[in-house]
């Protein structure tokens, strides 16, 4: 896309395209607490202070920049792709041009008096953080006055673009505790517009519903797969609109498709631990395999959900359970240690884990609405200002897309669980054999004997995608590693109609994932033809469709998407 169709591009369709590439789906490793932002902040303050010289040098050097400025011998320019000053008046008027390459000068200024003092490298980092969320905030796209578009909307609009805006905003302190809305909620309805393939929920325990979908071929591979999704969001990420829904298109290709929906725990929840969950799921894997009648299933994990997921296959290999054949990994982080790659693992340090586990502790939940504010200020940008101008400069309603209506749909995780998965990073289980025991049994991946494919994304800020190659290493010899050209949902919500799609593919690399990057095939496409093909390949032998779904021990409880997904 060339400049000038980037400038006649919809707003809209900016905002919605950015965020969809930011979505929350938050790794509960990632532990960032509001105190780890002021605690950064003290960093930065004090570095003003040690060190007067190198900030009235680059004092200086902003004020040299503003003289050229002036004189009209500045050639600054905003990165490539930074949407904010799409609108032409950023170029064509000499007030906003001059405006804009201030505002990048002081950024810069800002920028490189951190480089330039004598804090640590993990410091700098911190600071960096916080600087360029002030630099984020006082953007001139962030001002009425100083945002071409909204003033010309308002004199098109004869003000009401003001008045709508204002409304957006009253609306949002009110309902969003201050935060902008993403997402028009009254768009989609679960079970109506979304999560609507038909299933029925056959099984049901304290921690999670067993959704069995209605299959849509006339024969089905008699190796059932069962969808383990992450605690922190709720399930139906894989089953969003028909269009989109990887539930729907396994189901077209003869598989026997399984879902868990975990249920939305309170206070009184506060003791289910990972073992809970271990122990949960493998209640629903016993499920599927009496109803389907196979001795095993395949199994699919995203990020947190890959984790719960893996723990339990480990404790089954360790007591020498056969009960999963093949196992499926999506934007999953098994070395916790690699989580320190993404923007904000700065942040992780043993003293934030221990913190952030102690408030979980007292609190007795984590809230997903709080994480997702606290994510929101690491990505300002795409999570924050877009929806700022859009719902109040500009006065229109937040978009209406499916993939952000569920991101919105938040859910809360237990004390001890969000305790145990901060523990990970001390113990580093699935690298260190013996760290972790869950109902008796230990956690040793060298016990696991599967077929695995692990898929990352390259654009992935929460679980960067080196780390996910890590994951792929851990799982060992037989594995099928896919780099997917998207972010950390996207990658995941990649169907064959995507034309942008495309991914890499190859082994497992045991020099890591540079070496993976030399030596993988580069296809057009979507990953999922290619997942099709390697589960059919491990799903047995084709059977012809139940005729019901359930059985006589497990009837059907309620219609797909269940009840849990309402709480």
């Amino acid at each position: 896309m060339g400049t000038e169709d980037r400038a006649k591009a919809s707003p809209m369709e900016g905002i919605t395209d950015e965020a969809s590439r930011n979505t929350l789906a938050l790794n509960p490793l990632v532990a960032i607490r509001g105190e780890d932002l002021v605690d950064s902040a003290g960093i930065l303050f004090r570095a003003l202070v040690n060190e007067p010289k190198v900030a009235t040098e680059q004092w200086f050097s902003f004020l040299s920049e503003l003289g050229s400025i002036v004189a009209g011998k500045s050639e600054r320019a905003p990165k490539p792709g930074d949407r904010r000053f799409a609108d032409p008046a950023w170029k064509e008027s000499s007030f906003h041009s001059g405006l804009l390459r201030a505002y990048l000068a002081w950024g810069e200024a800002v920028g490189s008096f951190v480089d330039k003092t004598s804090l640590s490298d993990i410091d700098k980092a911190r600071a960096h953080l916080v600087t360029e969320v002030l630099i984020d905030a006082i953007a001139p796209t962030n001002i009425m006055l100083t945002n071409p578009a909204a003033v010309r909307k308002f004199v098109d609009t004869g003000g009401q673009s003001l008045w709508h805006g204002l409304k957006n905003y009253l609306d949002d302190l009110a309902r969003n505790q201050g935060m902008p809305s993403m997402v028009d909620q009254t768009a989609f309805k679960v079970g109506e517009t979304l999560a609507i393939t038909p299933g029925a929920v056959i099984f049901r325990n304290e921690l999670l519903e067993l959704i069995q979908y209605a299959p849509t071929t006339s024969k089905v591979w008699s190796r059932p797969l069962v969808i383990t999704p992450p605690q922190i969001n709720k399930y139906y990420a894989l089953d969003l609109s028909p269009d989109k829904s990887m539930v729907r298109f396994l189901l077209e290709s003869g598989i026997q498709v399984f879902c868990v929906s975990w249920r939305n725990p309170t206070v009184a929840h506060r003791h289910w631990g990972l073992d809970s969950y271990v122990a949960a799921l493998d209640e629903a894997v016993d499920v599927a395999r009496e109803v389907t009648g196979s001795d095993d299933i395949s199994m699919m994990g995203s990020c947190s959900g890959g984790i719960t997921a893996t723990a339990y296959f480990a404790t089954l290999a360790g007591a020498a359970e056969s009960k999963i054949r093949n196992m499926v990994l999506a934007v999953c982080l098994l070395d916790p240690n690699t989580a320190d790659e993404s923007s904000f693992g700065c942040l992780v340090t043993p003293e934030t884990m221990l913190a952030a586990k102690e408030a979980s502790r007292i609190r007795g939940i984590v809230d997903g609405h709080e994480l997702a504010r606290m994510f929101a200020w690491m990505r300002p940008n795409d999570l924050i200002w877009n929806y700022w101008v859009n719902n109040y400069l500009l006065g229109n309603q937040p978009p209406a897309f499916d993939i952000l209506f569920w991101n919105a749909d938040t859910t809360r995780l237990p004390a001890r669980l969000h305790g145990d998965y901060l523990d990970l990073y001390f113990t580093n289980p699935f690298v260190n054999a013996g760290k972790l025991t869950l109902n008796g049994k230990s956690v040793d991946m060298s016990r696991i004997k599967a077929d695995s494919y692990v898929v990352a994304g390259v654009t992935d800020h929460i679980t960067p995608w080196k780390g996910v190659h890590k994951t792929a290493q851990i799982m060992g010899e037989n594995t099928t590693f896919v780099l997917s050209n998207s972010g950390h949902l996207q990658s995941l919500l990649n169907p064959p109609t995507n034309p942008k799609a495309s991914f890499m593919i190859g082994t497992v690399h045991a020099k890591g994932p540079d070496a993976f990057l030399a030596a993988a095939e580069k296809r057009k496409g979507s990953w999922w033809l290619d997942w099709r093909d390697w589960l059919h390949a491990r799903s047995g032998e084709e059977v012809g469709a139940p005729a019901s779904l359930g059985s006589s021990r497990h009837p059907v409880i309620a219609p797909a998407p269940g009840t849990y997904v309402f709480e």
